[in-house]
């Protein structure tokens, strides 16, 4: 091993590294408890919500709308959203975080539909 002096400051080269293993299994915790109520926490939530619906909407799980049972359907473009008993209901034409677009043709008129992720609820 060669030492090399600086300014009282004396450095060893070694072969081996110094890792530090945490024991506990914790992953990246300051040791400080979060404040659940703190803006970013509110809005961190809100966002893993809206998440988590849009992904249970993409999925396909089942949600309730009234009393019928729908889900949604992905095909070629976007998709469409099915009905358990009568089957086709409406074309999807957007899916963003929070809020679906659909349309349909009644009469040879377009109905559009706009449905609410935040609302839905979700059938297990």
């Amino acid at each position: 091993m060669s030492k090399v002096k600086l300014n009282k400051v004396e450095l060893k080269n070694v072969d081996a590294a110094i890792v530090e293993v945490k024991v506990d299994n914790r992953k990246n915790n300051t040791g400080r408890p979060v404040n659940k109520k703190s803006a970013r926490q509110v809005r961190l939530n809100k966002q893993a919500f809206y998440s988590n619906v849009n992904d249970k909407f993409v999925s396909g799980n089942a949600f309730k709308v009234g009393n019928e049972i729908y889900k949604f359907s992905a095909g070629k473009t976007l998709g469409c959203i099915v009905s358990n008993v009568t089957g086709y209901v409406c074309n999807v034409d957007y899916i963003g975080r929070t809020k679906v677009k659909c349309y349909s043709f009644v009469l040879g008129k377009k109905v559009n539909v706009e449905l609410n992720l935040k609302t839905l609820q979700f059938v297990k």
